[in-house]
């Protein structure tokens, strides 16, 4: 028995949804299906969830909507005219914008109910298909589904009571269309995921359901091992542990976000990476221990843009009892997230995300670590990237470090930060930003071509 989740980009038009249908069709145990909303069809094109973001901004606004609902009811129009599918389902979706917009009583949530009103629709247009076809298929919401979640607008987290409900999907006959991305809590309001929400529903019903396998769909082949807009036809992956993909997500990997598939992980159902384009391609497994020897100690390169160090120093710093948790203090006091805190003796640095730390809070934060730590030094290096080397055989590798170091003397690139996580799995490097290419390819040559 298998879930199976198709993207955005899976579900952009008819003639995709015409490919998904045939997709599930050829493969009578794909039983639970999971959608996000239509995603763009060309590259100018808009995806359906960031025109209904603007609707509920313009709602929010007290400005004219009619315009922006207009072209997502005629996104959704085209598309069941050229799957020649009643009209009637246009009717609905357009009556269930209003619904929401009209609803006084889902003013806080309000944008929720409208973002997930994309993955909503499409999942009653593939049922409606499916249906045509002569199949035997059901939308389901996941109200009905039990996907019960936490009461965190644009943030829900799923509740561990919903999978015993989940399970009894399991009862139904045929075929199950079930929307991503959303849930309802205990006093049924209507929540969404965060980013990566449908890949997270789709992990949580293959865990519910107990499934086979969790096959996500996408428009790639395979997970490659590095970034293909940096290196020209990188080699696939075929196999991947959950350990690694979720460092690799973490790190920048655009597949999935880094807890998407947390749900099927903690089951350890494995998830298999698939091309709608391409599905007779064995694609990418996750798995929960590697079946297969890897052929190397790294088996991926992530990398990503946009951070900055937090650089603080002080003689005698390791002897000061809490001198680590009172810096932190200070970002949590002034709402700041950090990524790493690699530390000496007498330094301490603090990676941060730019857009957690924008130039407005720099000068407060400095002055606050100047005063109340009293410390010798305290700077902010901005324009910085993050590179990560992924790969459970590296805790067992003589070498890795030494040959990354060459890799980035080869590239002439000075490295800022060096980072190992505890787990042994990863190491991270902190460089300048308009380094990052050059690194990213001398580290793949060193890594993956020699």
């Amino acid at each position: 028995m298998k879930v199976a989740k198709f993207g955005g980009s899976s579900v952009a038009d008819a003639s995709m949804i015409q490919k998904v249908a045939q997709i599930i069709l050829d493969d009578k145990d794909r039983k639970f299906i999971i959608v996000s909303a239509p995603g763009k069809r060309n590259d100018s094109d808009i995806k359906v969830t960031d025109l209904l973001v603007e609707l509920g901004e313009k709602h929010a606004a007290n400005e004219s909507v009619d315009t922006i609902k207009a072209k997502i009811v005629e996104r959704f129009q085209t598309m069941i005219h050229n799957l020649s599918l009643s009209s009637a389902i246009v009717d609905d979706i357009s009556e269930s914008i209003d619904q929401v917009l009209m609803n006084p009583s889902i003013k806080d949530h309000r944008l929720d109910s409208l973002k997930a009103m994309g993955e909503d629709s499409l999942a009653k247009i593939l049922s409606a298909y499916l249906q045509s076809l002569g199949e035997e298929a059901t939308y389901i919401n996941p109200r009905d589904a039990g996907i019960i979640v936490s009461d965190e607008p644009g943030n829900a987290q799923v509740l561990d009571e919903s999978y015993e409900k989940i399970y009894r999907l399991r009862e139904h006959k045929g075929i199950m269309i079930i929307p991503g991305f959303f849930g309802f809590t205990k006093d049924q309001k209507l929540m969404t995921f965060p980013r990566g929400g449908s890949d997270i529903t789709g992990a949580i019903i293959a865990a519910g359901v107990k499934a086979d396998l969790y096959e996500n769909f996408t428009d790639v082949d395979s997970v490659y091992c590095v970034n293909p807009n940096i290196v020209e036809n990188p080699k696939e992956i075929s196999e991947l542990t959950y350990k690694e993909m979720r460092e690799l997500s973490y790190a920048g990997f655009s597949v999935f976000q880094d807890e998407a598939l947390i749900p099927a992980f903690k089951a350890k159902i494995p998830v298999c990476i698939k091309n709608t384009h391409n599905p007779d391609k064995e694609g990418t497994m996750i798995v929960s221990e590697r079946t297969e020897p890897s052929s190397g100690t790294v088996v991926g390169i992530a990398s990503d843009r946009g951070f900055l160090s937090l650089y603080v120093s002080k003689y005698l710093m390791n002897r000061e009892i809490g001198f680590g948790k009172n810096l932190l203090q200070i970002l949590v006091d002034e709402g700041i997230s950090f990524e790493h805190a690699p530390s000496g003796i007498d330094d301490m640095s603090v990676i941060i995300r730019e857009e957690n730390f924008p130039k407005a809070k720099e000068e407060k934060v400095m002055k606050r670590i100047q005063e109340e730590l009293e410390v010798d030094m305290v700077t902010v290096e901005r324009d910085l990237a993050m590179i990560m080397l992924v790969g459970e055989g590296m805790n067992s590798t003589y070498g890795v470090a030494s040959q990354s170091t060459q890799a980035f003397a080869n590239a002439g690139v000075n490295i800022e930060m060096i980072n190992q996580g505890s787990s042994e799995v990863s190491v991270m490097f902190g460089i300048k930003e308009e380094r990052l290419e050059e690194s990213v390819q001398s580290l793949y040559q060193v890594f993956f071509e020699k």
